[in-house]
């Protein structure tokens, strides 16, 4: 296996610095989606205009989505930054932002009463964005302050120390939370909602596919995903309407199964036979993951999901469809599910028609580039080398940035690994991903099977965020654009480096330095 190795901290630049971001937010949202979806459900079933309306079993909807839903996010972002113990001061300084808002808005209400007793009283704001923002902060300044007696506490008043100075420490930043958090917080998410309500009223809401449609493709979107959409649609989800066109903006499955399917009939080799798995994979599975690569190794794709993304949004803009929760993952079976009971027409043809349209743009850039597709390929031609130099010609000069992209290209064409640290054995692999779901465990089950048909012992085969890597793995795979940031996180591992998680011809070099160092040469 051919390797070489790029050091993590001369690349990535902003976009790593966003991927990061928008992973931490991911790994406080994501593993909750279970509650969303459950609270989904009480409010497709129960509430007074659901499937079968309950007053009892309703009264479970509110408390759920105004106090456990947060709490649930500031669990898990506290746990993620400083174990139990953070996990539990973080949720404490959450219910202080989510009581501070409420007091904020019994107040305003109170003094609207006063002066203007017709006009509608503001509803609850839900703390997502609180919970979001409180979390990290909370278990950040609990382990920094854990710090500051480490080692200088009598023996036998550890216990007694632990549990005062998080409790202190909770009730403190509750207070905090309570006031200047609450009134941010409020104030924040009334302007969110006013601009989304603008684009809204304005007909300018398919715009946003500008943006989420290309930050899909670099990794970015988690950012304005789980950082906005989801808030901002919950608190709509949350209120009369019961519903949301914001959990439809990036979740759409249109887009990628059109350019799957473009590939499907008008690709060549490698890509266009991997096509209609990764379309399977896509629009059943709901991981989108699998079609960046083909957005990738021809940019100009993206102007055609772009066009599709824009033609869902407006489908579902003019039918006034949405989802009652997120869709996670992006299933058409998770959209369906979630689809708002009299929206069914606007949301499947909002799938429909952006899959179309992007199918269609997506076949003349195709079909208007295969002579020359053709011609690369027979001559061996690695296009994204061409594309950088491309770039340089254009630019007028090289530059470092250039020159980076251009040995991570040469890192992906070999085998995409770094040298083994000091003969280091393989028996640990991690697929890492942003979320550390989904294409990274069909991923690990792919390899897992290899490994298992060629008969080798001992080797573990497991998927996990990159933000919970740990150093412990002796091989961590990761797609292309996601090696730097692993590479920090592990860097005496072997890293390997992939453009798609399902169908990599690595795997197979990857089972056979396994194979190699469990049966050494007699």
């Amino acid at each position: 296996m051919t390797t070489v190795s790029v050091p993590a901290a001369q690349r990535g630049g902003a976009r790593v610095h966003i991927q990061r971001f928008g992973t931490f937010l991911s790994g406080m949202i994501m593993p909750n989606i279970p509650a969303l979806i459950a609270w989904g459900i009480f409010t497709a079933f129960f509430i007074d205009v659901g499937w079968t309306p309950n007053a009892d079993l309703s009264t479970i909807v509110g408390p759920m989505i105004h106090y456990l839903l947060p709490i649930l996010i500031a669990y898990t972002g506290g746990h993620m930054v400083y174990g139990v113990r953070g996990a539990v001061v973080a949720s404490i300084a959450t219910f202080g932002v989510i009581a501070g808002s409420d007091n904020l808005i019994a107040q305003f209400n109170a003094e609207l009463a006063k002066t203007d007793p017709t006009a509608a009283p503001l509803g609850q704001i839900h703390m997502f964005i609180g919970a979001m923002i409180m979390a990290p902060i909370a278990a950040y300044t609990m382990k920094w302050l854990d710090r500051l007696w480490e080692g200088r506490i009598k023996a036998g008043f550890e216990m007694l120390v632990n549990m005062f100075s998080a409790g202190i420490w909770g009730f403190v930043l509750a207070v905090i939370g309570f006031y200047p958090l609450a009134w941010l917080v409020n104030g924040l998410m009334n302007v969110l909602s006013t601009a989304v309500n603008w684009l809204v009223s304005a007909h300018l809401l398919p715009l946003t596919s500008i943006l989420i449609e290309p930050a899909k493709v670099f990794f970015l979107n988690n950012a304005i995903n789980h950082g906005v959409l989801t808030p901002l649609g919950i608190e709509q989800a949350s209120g009369e309407a019961h519903k949301s066109i914001l959990f439809l903006l990036e979740a759409n499955p249109g887009p990628g199964i059109g350019l799957l399917l473009a590939f499907t009939i008008f690709g060549i080799g490698a890509a266009r036979a991997s096509a209609p798995g990764a379309a399977v994979i896509q629009f059943i599975g709901g991981i989108h993951e699998v079609y960046f690569p083909f957005a990738l190794m021809k940019p100009t794709l993206i102007i055609a999901l772009i066009l599709g993304g824009m033609t869902g949004v407006t489908t579902n803009v003019l039918f006034n469809s949405g989802l009652r929760a997120p869709a996670a993952p992006g299933s058409i079976i998770a959209v369906i599910a979630q689809t708002y009971q009299t929206d069914y027409v606007g949301v499947i043809l909002s799938v429909i028609l952006s899959a179309a349209v992007t199918f269609v743009v997506a076949a003349v850039i195709l079909r208007a580039s295969r002579r020359k597709d053709l011609a690369a390929a027979a001559a061996g031609t690695d296009r994204f080398e061409a594309a950088i130099s491309q770039t340089e010609t254009n630019k007028g000069k090289s530059s470092d940035a250039l020159a980076g992209l251009r040995d991570g290209a040469t890192e992906a064409a070999a085998a995409g690994a770094d040298t083994l640290v000091g003969g280091r054995t393989v028996t640990s692999i991690v697929f890492a991903c942003d979320a550390g779901m989904g294409s990274s465990a069909m991923g690990a089950s792919v390899l897992r099977n290899k490994i298992k048909k060629a008969g080798l012992d001992g080797v573990t085969v497991v998927n996990k965020a990159i933000a919970n890597l740990d150093g412990s793995a002796d091989l961590i795979i990761t797609q292309n654009q996601l090696t730097d940031r692993a590479r920090t996180r592990a860097p005496d591992a072997i890293h390997v480096s992939v453009d798609n998680f399902m169908n990599s011809p690595k795997y197979d070099e990857v089972v056979e330095l396994v194979r190699e160092q469990h049966e050494p040469t007699p």
